[in-house]
This record gives structure tokens, C-alpha cells and sequence, in this order.
């Protein structure tokens, strides 16, 4: 991969982009409908083109005050371990930097599977003895 030929967007990710990443490492990927609803209401998003290719994205939601969360990083497969993940965080925090209140300290959070806490913590984010809980509610 040549990183000349990677294009960074920020608040593009369309909905069919998100689930078309999504399906990249998970299964069972929301809706187009949840989805269409999550990127009008996330407060950042970032996406990673190779060429017209989707290769990665992140998204930040939060209240612009006190907190921001980090969800969704996701980076295709194929492209793990050349750096995308240091793209897709760092245009995060650049994002929280430039949007938080000068002077203040801002809590950035995010949940990441045991062998993503390394990458992690190279960012400075350290877990606690806390636990995240978590309800998968069905709406009726």
C-alpha cells in the first residue's frame, strides 16, 4: 500500500460505508436505518479511502463539554499494522483538541477488546478498574 494514495475525509462516512467496514471484522451489522441515524447524530467521523476503496473509520460522539467517546474504529483487515489506526485517532483528538474548551481537561473514552489496549495506550488511554456495562435493548 502506498500511503500517497490514502484520502482522509472528515464527516463523510456515508451509512453504507459504515456497515460496508462494519462487515469487514464483525458480523451482525446494524441496520441501514440505525446506521443512517448514528452518522446524522455523531458528532465527528473520520474515513480512510485507498483510491475509491473504504479502508477504514472512527467516530466520536459526546456532549462537546466534558466528555467524548470513541467508537467504532474500525481498519479493514488487509490494512492492519501500516498505521491507519494512528491516522484514525490522531484526526480524533486533533478533532476534540480543536472543538474542547481551552484550558479544561476533557475525558475521551472509548472500550477496546483485550488485544486492542496496547495500540491504545500508546495514546495515552489507561483503563481502570471499572467495568462497561452493556444492555442490547429491544425496541418494540
Amino acid at each position: 500500500m502506498n500511503m500517497d494514495n490514502l484520502i482522509i475525509k472528515h464527516n463523510e462516512l456515508t451509512a453504507e460505508e459504515f456497515i460496508e467496514l462494519w462487515s469487514s471484522v464483525w458480523d451482525g451489522a446494524p441496520t441501514m436505518e440505525q446506521t443512517k441515524l448514528a452518522m446524522e447524530h455523531t458528532m465527528f467521523r473520520v474515513s480512510i479511502f485507498d483510491g475509491d476503496k473504504i479502508i477504514a473509520m472512527a467516530r466520536v460522539i459526546g456532549d462537546m463539554g466534558l466528555c467524548y467517546y470513541v467508537k467504532d474504529v474500525i481498519v479493514r483487515p488487509e490494512y492492519q499494522g501500516q498505521g491507519i489506526g494512528r491516522i484514525l485517532i490522531d484526526e480524533l483528538l486533533k478533532f476534540i483538541n480543536d472543538n474542547g474548551i481551552k484550558d479544561t481537561q476533557i475525558s475521551v473514552e472509548l472500550c477496546a477488546l483485550p488485544d486492542k489496549v496496547p495500540f491504545y495506550e500508546k495514546f495515552g488511554f489507561w483503563s481502570n478498574e471499572g467495568k462497561r456495562l452493556r444492555v442490547m435493548h429491544p425496541v418494540k
